[in-house]
């Protein structure tokens, strides 16, 4: 009797654990996917990549391609359908950024995942101290893609110089009568006449 009220224990327990183990394991959410762009830059022209989300069923790889020369940023997706490149968008980086001609300018930029296949392109121009937010997508009318702008902020705001420090004012010191004054040319004690004496000039 006793071995079989052991087995039956030991079966349950077995059991129970088993089930408390499917439920964590199975229960767990999936480990996050990391979609990650790449970037590269050659000579006047800086290359990225990121995912676009034209609708919920179709989501694709787009491509950046920022140029100096002209002063431009291009974008454009892929038909995987086709595997071929829809038409190029573009952004005047002059005009947007605010760029003087000639300025000599530095951009950096990136892309970042921000939400179920979609990326945002990040650029910073290093001279101007701005930083714009792109995404691109399906145009309005249905055909074609363009770019929007999300934000355009400074990272290097305008602030006035602070004050120089000023050293709090402690108690007046007073220097004994035998020590050398350092603010007396000479660092000497000043002449100071005796009694009944004219002054030395």
């Amino acid at each position: 009797m006793r071995g079989t009220i052991g087995w039956v224990l030991g079966l349950g327990l077995g059991f129970g654990s088993g089930v408390l183990v499917a439920v964590l394991v199975l229960g767990q959410k999936p480990a996050t996917v990391a979609i990650a762009g790449s970037n590269d830059r050659h000579e006047d022209y800086v290359m990225a990549t990121g995912a676009v989300n034209i609708n919920p069923k179709l989501q694709t790889d787009g491509v950046w391609l920022l140029d100096y020369k002209s002063g431009k940023l291009l974008g454009s997706v892929i038909d995987k359908a086709q595997g071929k490149m829809i038409g190029w968008t573009e952004v005047d980086l002059v005009s947007e950024f605010d760029v003087a001609p000639k300025q000599d300018v530095h951009f950096l930029m990136t892309t970042g995942w921000i939400s179920a296949g979609q990326s945002a392109l990040y650029i910073a121009e290093t001279t101007t101290g701005k930083f714009g937010v792109y995404t691109m997508g399906l145009a309005p009318t249905g055909t074609g893609i363009i770019i929007r702008r999300h934000d355009l902020a400074s990272f290097r705001a305008n602030r006035p110089a602070a004050p120089a420090p000023v050293m709090p004012a402690g108690p007046a010191e007073k220097l004994p009568l035998n020590v050398p004054n350092p603010l007396v040319p000479g660092g000497g004690l000043p002449a100071v006449p005796k009694i009944g004496e004219e002054p030395k000039k």
